[in-house]
């Protein structure tokens, strides 16, 4: 699943928003907000590649959609002050599709593909050769009088991105020289996001509507940056231009976001967990069908949140409603539901606790 059905909060980028994130994207490492660990080791790499006149090694991003994994690719040309060359794994089909694209590149070139985990099989293994020795082999006629010739190619650096790291084959994961797994980005580090993003896109944004956009995220840039935006609109037509926290909640009220970050399809699965369901377990495809939803959306776009936030726990049998989905929907939680009420969700309220 590369992009979004429309969700506001969904983390995969929705049709028409690559130009309104491009302007965006941070061109340095030192701009890039977050991932502190990544940035550190990112930048030794780089900096002792740069220092040996070398390529650097491989490198491999994984994690959710939309925490900078495309943008850290980006950063990683500028530094190295090469051309950055951009494919996705489905569009590598065939062996041929990726020998045309090797070819072309030039020595020091950094080709990103984005979704590896979803590269062809053929392709993959005349990818390994390539990283290894920047060579491959062209296949030229059919049968048995097919003859392989070895071809050639400049230096390079890939970057790979993928979203679901234990999909790629071994020998795949094995051939990247440097590894880094993007985490879910802390609320403040989301207002600094969004205070850059304001200045950008010349928004008046106060430091309580920062604090309250970057608090209904779900720890992803790009939700916040998406999010912005659509308070600015509310702010320019309904207010007077400048986002406060007022200003804030009364834009995603509009929008269906709740005070934890919860959209409409969020609280329409929780709803059909515990209402249609008394709280599961049930299957993530009967529980698709209950919201009006492909199960795909419901599995990539929903749960990952809803798990993260502990609203529903996957057992063997199915979703479950956990204790702190019954309480956000204004219920009392039966006395086998799963878990507590994570206390980071509440505020120090003593009617916030389980029944």
């Amino acid at each position: 699943m590369d992009e979004a059905d429309g969700s506001e909060l969904s983390p995969f980028a929705v049709p028409g928003e690559r130009d309104d994130e491009s302007s965006l994207r941070p061109r340095r490492l030192a701009e890039f907000v977050g991932q502190p660990r990544v940035r550190e080791q990112l930048e030794l790499v780089l900096q002792g590649a740069r220092g040996r006149g070398a390529a650097p090694d491989h490198v491999l991003l994984s994690g959710p959609p939309g925490l900078g994994k495309t943008s850290l690719a980006m950063i990683i040309a500028a530094e190295l002050g090469s051309a950055l060359r951009i494919t996705s794994g489905p569009a590598l089909e065939r062996a041929g599709d990726l020998a045309a694209m090797l070819s072309n590149l030039v020595e020091g070139d950094v080709l990103f593909i984005d979704e590896i985990h979803r590269i062809a099989r053929p392709a993959e293994e005349m990818l390994y050769l390539a990283m290894e020795d920047f060579r491959v082999d062209v296949v030229v006629g059919k049968g048995p009088g097919a003859t392989s010739i070895p071809l050639e190619i400049a230096p390079f650096t890939l970057v790979g991105a993928t979203t679901r790291s234990g999909s790629l084959t071994g020998p795949l994961r094995d051939r990247f020289g440097f590894t880094a797994h993007m985490e879910f980005y802390t609320p403040e580090e989301l207002e600094q996001v969004l205070r850059r993003s304001a200045r950008i896109l010349d928004v008046d944004l106060r430091p309580d509507g920062a604090e309250e956009i970057a608090g209904r995220s779900r720890g992803t840039p790009r939700i916040a940056n998406r999010l912005l935006r659509r308070v600015r609109d509310f702010a320019e037509v309904r207010a007077d231009g400048s986002i406060t926290r007022e200003v804030a909640c009364a834009a995603l009220r509009v929008y269906d976001v709740d005070e934890l970050g919860l959209d409409r399809l969020d609280r329409a699965v929780l709803g059909a967990l515990v209402h249609s369901f008394g709280g599961g377990p049930v299957g993530v495809s009967t529980l698709a069908v209950a919201v009006g939803e492909e199960p795909s959306t419901v599995e990539e776009v929903c749960e990952p949140y809803l798990v993260r936030a502990g609203m529903l726990a996957r057992t063997p049998r199915g979703r479950v409603a956990t204790a702190a989905a019954w309480v956000h929907l204004g219920l009392s939680a039966p006395a086998n539901a799963p878990g507590g009420i994570p206390p980071t969700l509440f505020d120090s309220d003593p009617a916030h606790t389980a029944e």
